[in-house]
């Protein structure tokens, strides 16, 4: 199948997890999931395809709970998904809690339209970036303060290099500095969004002394990087890449920060685990992740996602 007619269906559930062995997706993006599901489905129809089943924010986190993923971390971090996200902790107390931060990519377009970038980043411009970055930064601080009980993280923020020409790094990095201020500030957890950046992420966590409880989002660095993170104590979330062939690089950092520190994620819609590569997303495709990284410390896969429990609770309070 090529890339262009990849196939996007739901992938069939996975064996559920043991009752006493449920845990939790630290970071996700829910409610993307609905509209990139009727982008598949209007696909199918133009493909005379059968239709794929758009399911609902409630429906996809009961699909997940189906299998033992008993709550999610959502993160909202382009400004008008702030609210969204806490909403979603708002409507599913207890289940849904919120991550809130500006993108990198978004810190670069925030009054600064056209910066120009290899891969073209001026072009993915919207109206809500003529609010300048420190204003929709101010929103995140004032959301993150008015509800304390739903928003649990500063994140994702971090530096993304892929799409950002040389102009717009710095940028990415004062943004990044930004929000390490902020999550001290407000005594939060920080998740990091670190693509082809890996160094200067480290050099400004050094440089300005990171958040007590530092993760790193769907971790992409090598076994070096990973003994930074254990010198530190910084924590790594696992996606799906973590089951990729050639990703040995990741799964021998799972095992240099050890169990206890390592969590669990989808970054849903996006990163689906083998053998469900380039598939949506979603929480419920948890256990599979799982799998892997019981491969990674050679386990049973209940004890596992209970590892995973653990520190997600040890991190983020719920």
């Amino acid at each position: 199948m090529s890339k262009h007619h990849r196939d996007r269906s739901w992938a069939p559930a996975p064996e559920p997890l043991p009752e006493d062995a449920r845990t939790i997706d630290n970071h996700t993006h829910v409610a993307s999931v609905v509209p990139f599901s009727k982008a598949m489905s209007h696909e199918a129809e133009m493909k005379r395809q059968p239709p794929v089943p758009v399911y609902s924010v409630s429906e996809l986190l009961d699909q997940a709970a189906a299998v033992g993923i008993e709550g999610v971390i959502d993160s909202g971090c382009e400004l008008p998904d702030l609210m969204t996200a806490v909403q979603m902790a708002l409507d599913h107390p207890g289940v849904v809690h919120a991550a809130l931060a500006i993108h990198p990519n978004e810190s670069v377009l925030h009054g600064h339209r056209g910066v120009p970038g290899p891969d073209g980043l001026e072009l993915k411009y919207k109206p809500h970036h003529d609010v300048p970055f420190d204003q929709a930064l101010a929103e995140v601080h004032r959301l993150a303060v008015a509800y304390p009980e739903q928003v649990v993280a500063i994140g994702e923020t971090g530096m993304d290099f892929f799409r950002t020409g040389g102009s717009a790094r710095e940028l990415q990095r004062q943004a990044f500095r930004d929000h390490i201020a902020l999550a001290k500030e407000l005594n939060l957890p920080m998740q990091i969004h670190d693509r082809d950046a890996h160094r200067e992420v480290i050099e400004t966590l050094l440089a300005d002394g990171a958040p007590e409880f530092t993760v790193f989002h769907s971790y992409s660095g090598d076994a070096e990087m990973a003994k930074v993170a254990r010198e530190h104590g910084w924590y790594l979330s696992m996606s799906g890449t973590v089951s990729y062939k050639g990703n040995d690089g990741i799964r021998e950092s799972a095992r240099i920060v050890g169990l206890d520190h390592v969590m669990v994620e989808t970054d849903a819609p996006y990163l689906a685990p083998m053998p469900y590569r380039g598939r949506t997303n979603a929480p419920y495709m948890i256990p599979y992740t799982l799998a892997a990284l019981a491969d990674v410390f050679d386990l049973p896969v209940a004890e596992v996602a209970r590892a995973t429990r653990r520190v997600t609770r040890t991190v983020y309070g719920v």
